[in-house]
C-alpha cells in the first residue's frame, strides 16, 4: 500500500467528528463478477451474455471485454488484504452464474471452489462477505433459449441459487438476489445498450417480471438453506421530479418515469403487486400476459433489507424544452417524455449530474411510502479522470468531495428517521464498466490494467478514516 501524500493528510477527517453514524453501521465497497474477475475461460467458465455482447462491433467502447478486467479471480487474496488495510467492514461481490453452472447446466466444482476460497479469505480477514446472486451475467446458452423474456429462466435461476446456497449458505453474512433488475431488463432488452443488446419492448416487460419472479424463488431458497441470514434485493432508485410542477404534461411524465424506474420494482416486492397505473401503461407491451395469479405472493416474499443504488436524480417534461433530450427506447411507452438537465450541476466523468440531495430524497421516498424495511446504500460512486502523479499517488479530490457530500446526504436521511444501516462505495477497484469498457474509473483503488498494480487513491485513505471514526468531520 502506498505512502499517504501530504494532500491526503490535509483532508483528514477530524477525530472529533461532528456527524456520527449509528453504532454497527456497515461500511463497505462493492464489485461485480464480470467487472473484476477476468479469467473468463478459466476452470470451466463459459460465455455469459456480456462475453458475447462485447464481441459485437461497436457494442463496448474501445472493443473492450471482460478479460482480464482487474484479474480478481487470481488476485483476490491481494484484494482482500487491501480491504483489510482500508478498514472495510464488508465486501459486496457477485457470483458468476456461468462459472457456477456453466451454460446454465450442471454445477461446476472448480467455479464453486473459487467462491469458497474468496469467502474464507474474507472471513479470515474480518471482512463480512455480502454476496449478490445475479449481477447481469446470464449464461449465453439461456439467452439463446429466450433469456429473461422466457419464464423458464426464473426457474433456472432458482436452480443456480440452490447450488450456491448449498455451498456458501453457512458463511455469507448477507445475500442479495438481484442487482438492478431495471438495468438488466430495460437496458438489456429494450434499449439495446447492455447485454444481450435487444430492442424489444414486450421482451423487456416480460424480463422485468421474470427477474422479479426469480428474486422471489431465490428468497425461498435462501430461507431454506440459510434461515438465520439476512437477505434482500438491490434496486437502482432515483427520485423523479416534473420540470414544471404546474404543467400537466410534465407531471404525467414524472409519474410515468417514476413508475418505470422505481415503483415497477418497489411495489411488487414491498406491496405485493404492480401499481395500477403501471399495469395500464404496460398493457400494450404484454405485462398481463406474463403475470400469473400465484406470482404476486412469490415476488412479495419477505425481505430483511432493501439495497438502494443511487447515482443521479431525474427531471422530466412531457414535451421538448430547451436543452432536453427525448427518452430513449429503454423507457417503454414514454416516447413523449424528455429528460431535462440541470446546467448548474457539476458532472462526473460519466456525464452524470452530482446531486447528493437526491440520495436523501430517494431514501425518504422509500421510508415514507412503503412498509418499514432496513435500507443499505449498496452502490454509490463516481467516475473521474484520475491521474497518476509523478510519485505514483492519485489525488482524486473530486471523488473525496463526492463521497463527503453523499455521506452527508445519508446522515441527513438518518436524522429524518430513515433506518439506514450501511453504505457500500462503488467500486472497490477500477474495472470493466459495461458498455464504457475500461474508459471510466470508479474505483477507490487504481488498477493499472497493463501490470495489474493496485494503488489506493486519496479517496481510499479518506474513506478509511471515515470508517475508523464511524463519522464525518
Amino acid at each position: 500500500m502506498s505512502v499517504e501524500p501530504d494532500s491526503v493528510r490535509a483532508t483528514e477527517v477530524r477525530e472529533d467528528a461532528a456527524l456520527m453514524f449509528p453504532p454497527g453501521f456497515v461500511w463497505g465497497a462493492a464489485t461485480a463478477a464480470f467487472q473484476v474477475e477476468g479469467a473468463t475461460t478459466a476452470d470451466g467458465r463459459t460465455d455469459s451474455v456480456w462475453d458475447v455482447f462485447a464481441r459485437r462491433p461497436g457494442a463496448v467502447r474501445g472493443g473492450d471485454n471482460g478479460e482480464p478486467a482487474a484479474d480478481h479471480y487470481r488476485r483476490y487474496s491481494e484484494d482482500v488484504g487491501l480491504m483489510r488495510r482500508l478498514n472495510l467492514g464488508a465486501y459486496r461481490f457477485s457470483l458468476a452464474w456461468p462459472r457456477v453452472r456453466p451454460d446454465g447446466g450442471a454445477p461446476n466444482a472448480a467455479g464453486l471452489a473459487f467462491y469458497d476460497r474468496l469467502v474464507d479469505c474474507l472471513l479470515e480477514s474480518g471482512v463480512q462477505p455480502w454476496a449478490t446472486l445475479y449481477h447481469w451475467d446470464l449464461p449465453q446458452t439461456l439467452e439463446e433459449q429466450g433469456g429473461w423474456a422466457n419464464r423458464d429462466t426464473a426457474y433456472r435461476f432458482a436452480e443456480y441459487a440452490e447450488t450456491v446456497l448449498e455451498r456458501l449458505g453457512d458463511r455469507v453474512a448477507s445475500w442479495s438476489t438481484l442487482n438492478e433488475p431495471w438495468c438488466a431488463a430495460m437496458l438489456g432488452y429494450a434499449g439495446g445498450i447492455h447485454a444481450p443488446g435487444r430492442t424489444d419492448h414486450p421482451a423487456a416487460v416480460a424480463a422485468t417480471h421474470h427477474l422479479l419472479l426469480g428474486h422471489g424463488l431465490a428468497m425461498d431458497i435462501i430461507r431454506r438453506h440459510a434461515p438465520g441470514t439476512q437477505a434482500g434485493i438491490t434496486l437502482n432508485l432515483y427520485p423523479v421530479a416534473p420540470h414544471d410542477p404546474a404543467n400537466v404534461a410534465d407531471v404525467a411524465a414524472a409519474r410515468r418515469i417514476d413508475g418505470l424506474q422505481n415503483r415497477l420494482f418497489l411495489d411488487p416486492v414491498l406491496r405485493g403487486g404492480y401499481p395500477d397505473d403501471l399495469v395500464a401503461d404496460l398493457e400494450p407491451f404484454g405485462l398481463g400476459s406474463v403475470v400469473r395469479d400465484e406470482d404476486a405472493a412469490v415476488i412479495a416474499a419477505h425481505v430483511d433489507w432493501l439495497g438502494v443504488n443511487y447515482y443521479r436524480d431525474y427531471r422530466v417534461a412531457g414535451r421538448p424544452v430547451p436543452g432536453s433530450e427525448p427518452a430513449g427506447p429503454e423507457w417503454p411507452g414514454a416516447a413523449d417524455v424528455h429528460f431535462v438537465p440541470d446546467p448548474a450541476a457539476p458532472r462526473t466523468d460519466s456525464g452524470w449530474e452530482v446531486q447528493p440531495a437526491g440520495l436523501t430524497e430517494s431514501l425518504l421516498q422509500v421510508h415514507r411510502g412503503y412498509r418499514p424495511v432496513p435500507l443499505y446504500i449498496t452502490e454509490n460512486g463516481a467516475a473521474y479522470p484520475d491521474v497518476v502523479g509523478d510519485g505514483g499517488d492519485i489525488v482524486d479530490t473530486d471523488r473525496v468531495a463526492f463521497l463527503d457530500s453523499h455521506l452527508r446526504a445519508c446522515h441527513d436521511a438518518i436524522q429524518a428517521g430513515v433506518d439506514l444501516r450501511g453504505y457500500f462505495y462503488w467500486s472497490l477497484l477500477d474495472n470493466f464498466e459495461w458498455a464504457e469498457g475500461y474508459a471510466k474509473r470508479f474505483g477507490l483503488v487504481h488498477v493499472d490494467y497493463e501490470t495489474q498494480r493496485r494503488t489506493p487513491k486519496q479517496s481510499a485513505h479518506w474513506y478509511s478514516r471515515v470508517i475508523g471514526l464511524n463519522g464525518l468531520g
